[in-house]
Formats: structure tokens, sequence, C-alpha cells
């Protein structure tokens, strides 16, 4: 095989590779800004964009075209170009869902500039190190979002990163510049990216550290909007409501915002998944589909019950970024009426959906099957031996749309990449006879309790089927005799009886346990502790147990 020749920072793929995906359909030398341009030519006066009416930020409803949002990315981008941005500087954007987020993104897409995807929750210190580390030019950022001054963190970020030269805002800019401000008025275009250029640098989700960055390039992760939009039925009629972070790879991909403006279809924004919020913009704008993380999905499946809205239109709700255990994927259908889509995948490439078709146990079940008939998929033991079907190890994936390294991490890339261009995803998972794969934890929440292996979900699976539980996690917490012992956190149910630590503990054990996996230890909360895109943060729950730990001595 070929040595892997390094271009914009980051691992190419491989010239055979390349040849590969190219003859086999899968990359179209299609670009962003192409692929928005062919639709606004297509149906210029079709509704892209839908940015709802909200009445406690005096907020009326907008809607932008397909022409609207081709000429408005155009206009900006001659701004950029004005102001010095080019093709290959990074931008760091940190918008929450609004309109402008996608104006900003491919008005950045059209010259080959690259956006560094940050979340609306980051604060100095991750924002500090992507402008620094990606050697950022501008940072564009809402005036004010959920109570924080983004505008404050930018100055300081400012004073500290020599490349920052430019920070834009939506809204009041203080000492900065506004967005509707920079110059649009038409400049002499430069060359655009290629498809194989680098499209943006997306941010990893690893739960230690700072995430790493994951270079993404137009042809590969257009194909991976058209598979998504293949597999959930996504075309010119659908509405896909974004409620998680726009930014986040989720909403961003499976099918997401992307792939419903790829299709023709509407998006419809909003700035909280929250029922009283979504609920409501479901009934209004027709929402035919909508992705949510499992605790979201948990909240929508109990609030459907009493809602006063008509969710009717939705058709799909689709269910990723962490496992969706399978007592609570039950709740879905009966709760809202739609179909559930389970998506497993990660920033890096791989994405598994359920089909719409598939039966409902294997729905229920499984966290689906790859888009491509290319995506490579390897489960292997600790010592990459491959494993036969049903077995449970390692997943490693290879295709033409996962990355082949991290930009600007030679040395971490060594460790999470095969020599042969194999991802080490962190998944435990086991490959069905269908080729579905099941999850069973990340290598990391396996607990390994005196050399009994215990996965975490399974147990949040049966405490999950207590009628009294709303939502668990299972997390290790130190042991000086076992190494690692087994600790359940547990939400009841609004309005259920109380129940004592040692009752859950009866019911997982009379589920037919094994006693090693009936958790050691019960911890009863008001709510998770989360990150930023609304997954459980199970980094912050096994640092409050061993705190607690120490503390009692």
């Amino acid at each position: 095989m070929s040595a892997q020749p390094i271009t914009h920072d980051a691992p190419a793929y491989p010239a055979e590779y390349a040849e590969r995906y190219r003859a086999a359909g899968h990359w179209r030398g299609e670009t962003f800004g192409g692929m928005l341009r062919e639709r606004a030519l297509a149906h210029p006066d079709r509704v892209a964009i839908v940015d709802p009416a909200d009445e406690a930020r005096g907020k009326e409803r907008r809607a932008w075209t397909y022409g609207e949002l081709d000429e408005r990315a155009d206009r900006l981008a001659a701004g950029f170009l004005a102001k010095g941005i080019g093709k290959g500087d990074r931008v760091v954007l940190q918008l929450p869902n609004v309109a402008e987020f996608f104006e900003v993104v491919f008005a950045l897409f059209r010259i080959g500039a690259l956006p560094v995807f940050a979340l609306p929750a980051h604060r100095e210190s991750e924002i500090r190190h992507f402008c620094a580390f990606t050697e950022a030019v501008a940072y564009v950022i809402p005036d004010t979002e959920a109570g924080f001054d983004h505008r404050e963190l930018a100055s300081k970020v400012r004073a500290e990163v020599t490349t920052l030269r430019h920070v834009f805002v939506v809204g009041d800019p203080g000492e900065h510049t506004a967005l509707t401000d920079v110059p649009r008025e038409p400049v002499p275009a430069e060359d655009g990216p290629r498809p194989e250029d680098l499209a943006f640098l997306q941010l990893s989700g690893g739960s230690t550290g700072v995430p790493k960055l994951i270079p993404r390039t137009h042809d590969d992760y257009i194909y991976s909007l058209r598979g998504s939009n293949e597999i959930c039925a996504v075309d010119e009629h659908s509405v896909y409501l974004c409620a998680l972070p726009a930014a986040h790879n989720f909403p961003l991909s499976s099918p997401g915002t992307l792939g419903a403006l790829y299709a023709g279809a509407r998006v419809v924004l909003t700035r909280s998944p929250s029922p009283d919020v979504a609920f409501p913009v479901i009934e209004r704008e027709g929402v035919t589909l909508t992705g949510l993380v499992p605790p979201l999905a948990l909240v929508w499946t109990e609030a459907a019950a009493t809602t006063r809205y008509d969710l009717s239109s939705l058709q799909v709700l689709l269910v990723g970024g962490a496992k969706f255990s399978e007592e609570a994927a039950r709740r879905v259908t009966p709760a809202l009426g739609c179909t559930l889509q389970q998506v497993f995948g990660m920033a890096e490439g791989l994405v598994n959906y359920t089909r719409l078709d598939d039966p409902f146990e294997t729905i229920v079940t499984t966290q689906g099957r790859p888009i491509s008939p290319d995506d490579e998929i390897r489960v292997v033991d600790d010592q990459d031996n491959d494993l036969p079907v049903g077995e449970t190890g390692h997943l490693l994936t290879r295709g033409p749309y996962t990355i082949r390294g991290y930009w600007r991490a030679p040395e971490h890339n060594a460790t999470a990449f095969t020599e042969d261009g194999f991802y080490r995803t962190g998944d435990i998972v086991r490959r069905t006879e269908t080729g579905h794969l099941v999850v069973e934890g990340r290598a990391k929440d396996q607990i390994n309790r005196g050399g009994e292996k215990v996965a975490a979900e399974e147990i949040e699976n049966h405490i999950l089927a207590h009628p009294a539980v709303h939502d668990a996690a299972v997390v290790s917490m130190p042991d000086a005799y076992l190494g690692e012992r087994t600790c359940a956190y547990v939400v009841l149910r609004a309005g259920a009886a109380p129940v004592k630590s040692l009752a859950i503990k009866k019911f997982v054990r009379e589920r037919g346990l094994a006693a090693y996996k009936v958790p050691d230890r019960v911890e009863f909360v008001e709510e998770f502790p989360q990150t930023g895109i609304g997954k459980v943060s199970k980094k912050d729950l096994r640092a409050a147990i061993t705190a607690s730990l120490a503390a009692a001595g």
C-alpha cells in the first residue's frame, strides 16, 4: 500500500482508495458551494431555512428561500474576501441555531475558507485552544446567548491569539464588527475549493481533554449526506427540525440540515430542543423528521402524553449521539406516533442507521448498519484479532467518508488508526447475522470489576425497565480491592413515589443478571450533567463519585 500523503495538515485518502470511491460513484466531484448554487438555480423560490418567531427575544419568523440563501452566501463571501479572509483560512464559528449560521457557513464554503465548528456551550478554554491551534483569522459569535456575553470572551481570546484579526457578531457587536456591517459589494472571486479539498474542521466527541479536530472534505461529507438521504427517505417535501446545536455532526449530517439542503428540502431551526419550544414549532411548520440524543428523546416521549400540540406531521425521529437503550427505544413509537430510526455514528466518519422498513425488533435492539457498501467493518479483540459474528469486541472502520487522521495530530494518529488506515472508534460492539451493529458501550465505559467485565449500557437498560425510573447512567468508581466497582445514577420519573437504592438493586437482580453486574451503589439525582449537545456526561459523573468517595475517606 502506498504511503498516505499529507495535505492541509491532515492525512489524505491514499490514491488507490480515492480512485475506488470515485469509480463507485460515491465521490461525484461536488462542493458545498456548488451544491447550493445548483439548488438555487433549480428552485430559487422554495423555502430553504425557517428561523421561527421568538416572542421572548422579540424576533419575528424569518424564511429564506434557496435563491435568497445563495445570494446572501455570495455577498457575504465577497465581504469576507474584502476583509482578507481567503481560501484555506480557518474561521471559528460559534453560533446558536439561527439563520445566519448557514449564511456564514456557505459563504466560507464558497471561498474555500474552513469553518471550525464550536458549540454554543464552549467557553474560554476551548475557544482559545481552537483559535490558537488552528491559527484562526476570524471568530463568529452571537452577542449573547443563554445569558452569556460572547463578546467579552471574544475580546479576551483576541488579545491572546495573534492570528485572530476579526470578530464578527450576530447582533449588537460591542467593540467588534457586526456581521451586517461586513461589506457586501461584489469583489473578484478567488478560485473556489476543489471537491477533494477540506470543507471544514469538526470537533471530536472525546470525553477527555480538549476535542481533537476532524478534517472533512467536500467529496467525503457530501457522499454521507446523499447516502443518509436515501436511507432516511429525505426529499424536497421533507421538513427537518434542527433542535440540537447546529454545529454538531449529528444534526448537521444525519441526515441533518446539510442533508436536507442537499435534497432541496426545508430546514426549520429552534433555539431549544425542549418540548415547550419544539412541539409548537413541529405543529406550525409541519416538521416531518428530526434528530435527538437519548436523554432528550426520553423527555419528548414523556411530554407527548400531555401535550396540546399536534405532532402528527412527525414521521421519523432519529435518535443518536449515544447508545439508545432498548427499553427507552420501545417507548418512542407508542408515545410520538412516528417511526424510530436509530443512528450510530461519529464525526470521524462511519454512520449506521436502522432502516425504515426494518422489523420493529431490529429497530429497538440494534443501532443499524452502515451507509455504504464500501464501509469496511472489523470487530476485534484486544490484540486486533478479528472476531466472528455475534462476538463482542472493539470496532474498527475504514471507508469513503471516514477520515484517515486528525488535523495536526501525528502522534495521536499513530495510535488512533491502524497502519492500514482503519480508525479505532473506541466503541465496543457486536455484529448480527444481518450486518446490524449492537453497541455494547465505549471501551472506557466497560467497567473492570475484579476481572469481570461489566458493560454499563446493559445495566442501564435493566434499570430503565423499572416503572419509576426515567433515566439511568452507570459509571465506574475506584475500589481498593476490586480496582473498580459500579455506581448507578438514577433519575426518577416525575411524580414517582420515592424508591430506595436497595429496591433498584433487587429489581436488577430479579431480572436474572449475574451478581457481579448488580450495581454496587445507587445514587438518585434530579438530573444528569450534560455535554454541550445534551448527552449525559459520564466523565462528570465519574468525577463526582470519585470526589464523594475521597471526601468520605
